[in-house]
């Protein structure tokens, strides 16, 4: 059965963060739920829904923002308490609104992360993690990268208390006391962790995770290893995972899994025959989900999924029909509600439009006088800049919490923009002056009304390095504009990967000096991506990375004094030496530099570079013939004359056209590998030879395999 669910926009609130909303225990078999949101401008409203209507239990006034916001109580009775995250404090406020709990931890940063499970209090700051009991510090641990969620599997089913942390390095982190037990690999930094069915599964162990590259998977911790489940990629490329939450929405008996992504989508899996999750259903809202929750809040007897956006909007998706079958009598009934609340919605909006208009003249008069003072409004902006595996391109999301006019992107290095199929704004691009400015990009998005997300593709080159910067310019008055920026890094293409392929052929770079281990960690920091910026415990690290472009793999380990960056890849390791050896001298340290080139690694790279340009190749010549072929098709009217690869080419025309579009410059991106490649080969054995350049580019043009390891060979 199809769910038929309709869209209710009950309330707005401030702007909203990841996982700030929560149903309340329903008071009565029959009764609905109230609802209670924290938002960033400090505030906890709590409210009910009454004929239509949010009708408000109580709010508090506005504060520090709120991080996170959770439901607890003694263990086995209603979870009807609620504690919210401001900065390092807990507050706890009773379903009425009184305050009972100010807990001031000891924790120098912000909580990024929650969990209550009875007395005990699991608390997440950036790398460090707490846990208290009855506000009494009992354990702490220091995590080797960012946490980004946190929970405990059920204390009644495993007898034990077992945090669980979601760590961006790609790992959940299993906790004893203060104790690492186990780490368990997941294929994407784990953004959001939730116990399976609400409860863990029958054995209590069970959590699913979502990765912030929109993958979703369910694993057991048990107490010696974990065992994966299931696994769902993220086929359809769509956002992020940011809530998920477990209710039966289908009315099955079985409790559907719900989902909600940083682009908008709400998805419902549900169980149905096998163990893995099928997806049933999915709605689209224009802006990010930070919190997703199923329960009954707009009429008893009707379930329905609240979504709360990063806007602040309460959005419900209700099973209650829109149209009621019935008489007239209900109709007339029906449609008389209707009027008297669409009268009282254009009251509203009168009043408002009178009171902006009054405000506006106000502001006018006070910026002319002699003592004026320009206020500059404040607006939010939730950004993510992330490397995307499987085109090697970066995604820049900006979202607004209010509707968007334009975004200028600069970069001082060059970039490609690629299209984005989500995108509906109109670029436009500015030339601009390479030299003098180190000015590589100019670009114009000018957004459509009522846009407040955009979505940018980039892709960079390796070994250049800058940064990029989005100008946010909103659609409101007087006008402002807030700039962020994004750092481009010497080997931006590359992704941390939990082990590589010790039997490639590998290049060797050795440094030595008198550096300490937070220096030269500063200096892989500085060039890799997806490294934590705080320097690791103890005395020696070792990280894998995978080139996302070409599939080549590094790996780099350091300790004070030296490191050793190994690659099948020759001008990995040139971009390392190059930039590694300038970091060094800005400091005035001294290095020891040695390498051991191998010789077979770069028919090695050869070979994986060559299926790429052997299909981009192709691509270019298919698109190039098009034209030709689209005028010889009007001439003749008939093309059964033409060999069939023709005729497939004119079959495909569009997808081709498409794909091509959607990749500028990918075989110009080939070509220039090729020629670093060639380059960095003898640049290690103290030869110039970019006057063999036009040469290699020949046979280039040739795409002959054999030719060109030969070429590499004999040069």
């Amino acid at each position: 059965m199809e769910p038929s669910l309709a869209r209710v926009d009950y309330l707005q609130v401030g702007v909203t963060a990841q996982k700030t909303m929560r149903l309340l225990p329903a008071s009565g078999k029959k009764a609905t739920q109230k609802v209670v949101v924290g938002d960033q401008d400090g505030v906890v409203t709590c409210f009910g829904i009454k004929k239509g209507e949010a009708v408000p239990v109580f709010k508090t006034l506005p504060g520090q923002k709120i991080s996170r916001l959770e439901l607890g109580g003694a263990l086995n009775t209603p979870q009807e308490k609620i504690f919210v995250a401001i900065g390092s404090e807990v507050r706890g406020f009773t379903k009425r609104g009184k305050q009972f709990l100010s807990f001031e931890t000891n924790l120098t940063e912000s909580i990024k992360a929650m969990y209550i499970s009875g007395a005990d209090l699991f608390l997440c700051a950036s790398y460090i993690y707490n846990h208290y009991c009855d506000c009494k510090d009992q354990h702490y641990f220091l995590s080797g990268d960012k946490i980004n969620d946190v929970l405990c599997l059920p204390v009644d089913k495993v007898k034990c208390i077992t945090p669980v942390l979601a760590c961006q390095d790609r790992v959940l982190r299993v906790l004893q006391g203060s104790d690492l037990v186990y780490e368990v690999e997941v294929p994407g930094p784990p953004t959001v962790l939730a116990l399976s069915n609400g409860n863990g599964g029958d054995s209590g162990e069970e959590i699913i995770y979502g990765t912030s590259d929109g993958k979703l998977g369910l694993t057991q911790i048990t107490g010696t290893k974990a065992i994966p489940r299931w696994e769902i990629g993220n086929e359809k490329k769509r956002g992020g995972i940011l809530c998920i939450d477990s209710f039966d929405i289908l009315g099955d008996g079985v409790k559907e899994l719900l989902v909600g992504r940083d682009d908008g989508m709400i998805e419902i899996y549900n169980f149905e025959s096998a163990d893995d999750p099928v997806l049933r259903h999915d709605y689209a809202l224009s802006e990010s989900i930070a919190s997703i929750q199923g329960g009954c809040v707009g009429k008893e007897g009707f379930d329905e999924i609240i979504a709360a956006t990063y806007s602040g909007w309460l959005t419900g998706l209700t099973t209650e029909p829109v149209h009621r079958e019935g008489g007239s009598g209900e109709e007339l009934k029906l449609s008389q509600e209707m009027q008297s609340k669409i009268s009282s919605l254009r009251n509203e909006l009168e009043q408002l439009q009178m009171k902006v208009l009054q405000e506006r003249e106000k502001y006018q008069q006070s910026s002319q006088s002699s003592t004026a003072v320009s206020s500059v409004p404040a607006f939010s902006v939730n950004d993510k800049f992330t490397l995307n595996k499987d085109d090697a391109s970066y995604s820049l999301i900006l979202e607004v919490q209010t509707a968007i006019d334009n975004v200028l992107v600069q970069s001082d290095v060059p970039l490609d923009l690629l299209d984005v199929d989500k995108n509906s704004a109109v670029v436009s691009f500015s030339s601009c002056d390479s030299e003098p400015n180190s000015n590589f990009l100019l670009a114009t998005y000018r957004c459509q009304a009522n846009t407040t997300r955009l979505e940018l593709k980039v892709r960079s080159i390796e070994g250049q390095y800058g940064t990029l910067q989005a100008y946010v310019t909103p659609r409101i008055q007087p006008k402002t504009c807030q700039v962020h920026q994004y750092q481009i890094k010497p080997l931006s293409l590359h992704q941390r990967t939990h082990s590589i392929d010790q039997d490639r052929p590998m290049n060797t770079l050795i440094l030595k000096g008198q550096f300490s281990f937070a220096e030269i960690h500063s200096w892989v920091v500085f060039c890799l991506p997806e490294v934590p910026e705080k320097t690791p415990a103890g005395e020696c690290i070792t990280f894998y990375f995978q080139n996302t472009f070409l599939g080549t793999q590094l790996e780099t380990t350091y300790r004070k004094g030296e490191g050793y960056f190994k690659s099948d890849n020759i001008s990995t390791i040139s971009i390392l030496k190059d930039v590694l050896s300038k970091e060094a001298t800005k400091r005035k340290i001294n290095l020891n530099i040695s390498y051991d080139v191998n010789e077979e690694s770069v028919r090695h790279t050869l070979k994986l570079i060559h299926p790429k340009l052997e299909y981009q190749q192709l691509l270019a010549k298919k698109v190039h013939l098009i034209d030709a072929l689209r005028e010889l098709q009007v001439h003749e009217g008939n093309v059964d004359f033409l060999l069939p690869k023709y005729r497939s080419i004119l079959e495909e025309a569009d997808q081709l056209l498409e794909e091509y579009k959607r990749q500028p410059a990918h075989l110009e991106r080939l070509y220039g590998m090729i020629t670093d490649l060639f380059i960095d080969k003898f640049k290690f054995k103290g030869t110039n030879v970019k006057t063999k350049v036009p040469l290699l580019l020949e046979i280039l043009d040739g795409c002959d395999q054999d030719g060109l390891i030969a070429f590499f060979d004999a040069a």
